[in-house]
């Protein structure tokens, strides 16, 4: 059997002829069997016959094993056959092999001179690079003397140019120590020394040995200790000049102890030390202000346990409170003193730096300290203050009922403390050009750290006011009237928890807003207290119970809205706008406790007047009587009861016990009920048709009567203003010749719609009011005329004077009535005064 690499060789070698074609058959190639295709046909290939043969197509795998083909040739049985077919194979490679070689002939020949020209240019590059190494030897030999030389040369001149700067420095270093200490000999008082200078000396002193490295040298280092030490002495004494000028707010003093630390280049680090002694400050003095125990101990005897001592969590023992309460407070000033000092020295540091400037380099020193995106040294340190500030408030609020207590119910003391030091603080740092130490967004930090006893003010002063409420007015009971005194204890109170924050605009908004909720809840009791049934409105006998209780509540809550509104004045715009609506709540309370009895007087007094239409007006007699009318007499007898029984029970029985809240309600009401009296009295009178002369005379007297009644029982009618007037110009309207209306200076006193139904009693029957030409009855009729307005009015008036003109011209008839012409005039004044509008 034949090798492994005989086997692979051909095929793998013919696998590179794949894409060659095949070359036409030369005559003397032999013909092989008539069962295998030539393989010098056009259309014969080799590989591919392989590839697609069972057996030949194993050997184009690139992954052909001879071992594994065997045994498989072995194992099927037909070995003789499968040796066979591979020796054909290998006759048909050879022949595809001879005829390649055959084809490309001239191209083997060509590349096999190619060759040969290669070897020979090989040859003599070779001698060519032999020559080129000899040349490198001779230089290289040639050249490594010179070189060692050289270097051996430059390490000296190194040596020596080290050792020149070295002795330099030295010599330098030792120069600036002898300035150094002839400035300190020439100046043996601290306070005359040029500090700045020295420093400058000193930093350029140590900067110099550092970067020439000069540790080593035997009198540099002795110089140096002297030079230490010197240091030390200078930023004591510049560190004293700067604590003194930030304690007397001397820019001078503080420039010049900020530029000693710059000239030694520890400027930054010095100001970032002093921001930490102020922060430490600051927070020292708040937790000694607020120490517990410390206050408590303070307030009783010095701390020891006994009578007016200490108890646990820092609440003193009984006798103790009053003192120990003085004494935060005694402490809470101190506190707020320090933290003002050290916040203005704070900022009057920063001051300085933003200013101040180093004369040779023109830096500026707040460059140095801050970069970009750092906080500023009055934000670090506020900000330090106000979290210590608010964490000892919380701890407080949770740990000591004592000091809750304390703070809770003297708030607006701790308020008006805290704000007294944001106060103090941006007027003394409030200089042009200088941003001030306190942002507003630090100052609503320092308020949020005692919102929680704020908060807490705000339900105690709520519950106080809404107990004492709780107990005037109970739930639990409808019957008992609260006393004036019962009034005035709720009155007193909510005007002390207004002064108690009146200085503060901001806390007196807050306190408003409590108030605020009370008078609702007030309010609401008060009308609940109320009596609305129809004892509460009888005006036909005495005062009721319920109508008295009512009375009761009227008068006091007319008392809290007296006593409280004209505080209104003297808030805060935004307070008063949140306690006015409430004092609106308290008057309509008052008002509905007497309201409904108002109206049904109302409509009772108007009940009498519509009995006008009963009497008669058109004969002689009407006048003859010297006596009012029926309804007038009874009008009388009413307003007189009602005043009797009911207005005196109401109105302020003295001059010194009335007030501007009784004025606006019971007074108010009776303005209202008097003024529509007079209206509808006139309203009515304008309807009686038919009216004589002497009707005329009885209705100007029960106008006078009218008058006279009003103006004793229940409003001087001379107050009443458009009402009053209409009723006087009414009565001489009555007598005026019906040619002299059009000019009447009296129509601008009266609607016109009374004028045109007035003239309804001067026209002929034929012309029908609109009342009488809808059939309906006087109240219906005064009820329509409520609703309408006085174009709508004129509407229906007109279509009565186009009723009368058809039945005039039905008749045949070419004259009208005097008042149909005039009412027309009068009527279409009024539809171009409705165009114009």
């Amino acid at each position: 059997m034949a090798s492994p690499a005989i086997q692979r060789s051909p095929l793998q070698r013919l696998s590179t002829f794949k894409e060659t074609p095949a070359q036409p058959p030369s005559a003397a190639t032999p013909t092989p069997r008539t069962a295998t295709p030539t393989p010098l046909s056009p259309s014969f290939s080799v590989i591919d016959s392989f590839s697609s043969d069972p057996i030949f197509s194993a050997f184009l795998s690139e992954d052909f094993d001879s071992t594994r083909f065997s045994s498989a040739a072995l194992s099927s049985g037909s070995a003789a056959s499968r040796i066979e077919k591979l020796q054909e194979g290998l006759r048909l490679l050879d022949s595809q092999l001879r005829h390649e070689v055959l084809s490309r002939h001239q191209d083997l020949l060509q590349q096999l001179s190619s060759i040969n020209a290669t070897d020979s240019a090989l040859s003599s590059l070779r001698s060519s690079v032999s020559s080129l190494q000899s040349s490198v030897r001779k230089i290289r030999s040639e050249l490594t003397e010179p070189h060692r030389l050289i270097s051996t040369k430059t390490l000296q001149l190194s040596n020596i140019h080290s050792t020149t700067e070295l002795l330099q420095s030295t010599i330098r270093t030792l120069r600036l120590s002898k300035k150094l200490r002839d400035l300190f000999d020439s100046a043996p008082d601290p306070e005359k020394l040029d500090l700045s200078k020295a420093a400058q000396l000193h930093f350029e002193i140590l900067t110099l040995y550092n970067e020439s490295h000069l540790a080593g040298i035997d009198v540099v280092d002795s110089e140096l200790k002297w030079v230490l030490e010197i240091g030390q002495k200078l930023r004591a004494e510049g560190m004293r000049v700067l604590e003194r000028g930030l304690e007397g707010l001397n820019q001078a003093e503080v420039g010049a102890g900020l530029q000693v630390f710059y000239n030694m280049g520890e400027l930054r680090g010095t100001v970032d030390g002093l921001v930490s002694k102020y922060k430490a400050m600051a927070t020292k003095s708040v937790s000694v202000a607020l120490d517990m125990k410390a206050v408590s101990a303070g307030g009783g005897g010095g701390g020891f346990p006994g009578p007016g001592g200490v108890q646990r969590s820092g609440t003193p023992q009984l006798g103790g409170g009053t003192k120990a309460k003085d004494a935060l407070w005694q402490r809470m000033n101190v506190c707020m003193d320090q933290l003002h000092s050290i916040v203005v020295a704070v900022w009057h540091l920063q001051r300085v730096l933003s200013k101040k400037r180093d004369p040779f380099t023109h830096v500026l020193l707040l460059d140095e300290v801050l970069q970009e995106g750092d906080p500023m040294l009055t934000d670090r340190v506020w900000d330090a203050l106000v979290t210590s500030f608010a964490n000892q408030m919380k701890s407080i609020f949770t740990a000591s009922s004592f000091m809750k207590e304390i703070f809770t119910v003297g708030y607006p003391k701790l308020f008006s403390m805290i704000e007294n030091l944001l106060e103090r603080i941006s007027r003394d740092t409030d200089v042009k050009g200088v941003p001030p130490a306190l942002t507003p967004e630090g100052k609503d930090k320092m308020m949020a750290a005692i919102e929680i006893f704020q908060t807490s003010f705000l339900t105690l002063c709520l519950g106080r006011l809404s107990e004492l409420v709780n107990s005037v007015f109970p739930m639990s009971s409808r019957a008992t009237v609260p006393s004036r005194e019962h009034i005035l204890r709720i009155v007193s109170r909510i005007q002390e928890e207004i002064e108690a924050v009146q200085l503060d605009a901001r806390l007196t908004v807050l306190v408003s807003r409590e108030i605020t909720k009370v008078l609702y809840l007030l309010g609401e009791r008060a009308e609940y207290q109320i009596s609305a049934g129809p004892e509460a409105r009888q005006i036909t006998g005495p005062a009721t119970s319920a109508q008295l209780k009512n009375f009761a509540l009227c008068q006091h809550l007319q008392e809290i809205y007296t006593r409280l509104f004209p505080l209104l004045g003297g808030l805060p715009v935004t307070a008063a706008e949140s306690l006015s609506p409430a004092l609106d709540a308290i008057y309509r309370v008052a008002c509905d406790s007497v309201t409904s009895l108002f109206q049904t007087m109302r409509d009772r007094l108007e009940s009498c007047i519509l009995q006008i239409h009963d009497q008669n007006f058109e004969t002689p007699e009407a006048a003859m009587d010297n006596n009012a009318s029926p309804y007038m007499e009874e009008l009388q007898k009413i307003t007189l009861h009602f005043r009797t029984e009911f207005l005196s029970k109401l109105l302020p029985k003295s001059a010194s016990a009335a007030s501007a809240g009784t004025e606006f309600i019971c007074t108010g009401l009776l303005r209202s009920m008097a003024s529509r009296v007079l209206t509808f009295f006139i309203q009515q009178a304008s309807l009686v048709r038919p009216l004589s002369e002497s009707g005329k005379l009885r209705m100007a007297k029960d106008m006078a009567e009218l008058e006279l009644t009003v103006g004793q029982n229940l409003f001087p009618v001379e107050q009443l203003g458009a009402p009053y007037r209409a009723l006087r110009a009414f009565k001489p309207i009555l007598f005026l010749e019906t040619s002299e209306l059009e000019t009447s200076a009296l129509l601008q006193d009266l609607p016109l719609s009374v004028i045109l139904h007035h003239l309804y009693s001067r026209a002929p029957e034929e012309l029908q009011s609109p009342m009488e030409r809808n059939r309906l009855t006087p109240q219906k009729y005064s009820l329509w005329l409520e609703e309408k307005g006085e174009d709508q009015i004129w509407t229906g008036i007109k279509a009565t004077l186009d009723d009368y003109a058809a039945k005039v011209r039905a008749r045949g008839d070419k004259e009208f009535s005097p008042v149909y012409p005039l009412m027309l005039k009068l009527g279409s004044s009024l539809s171009g005064n409705k165009s114009d509008s």
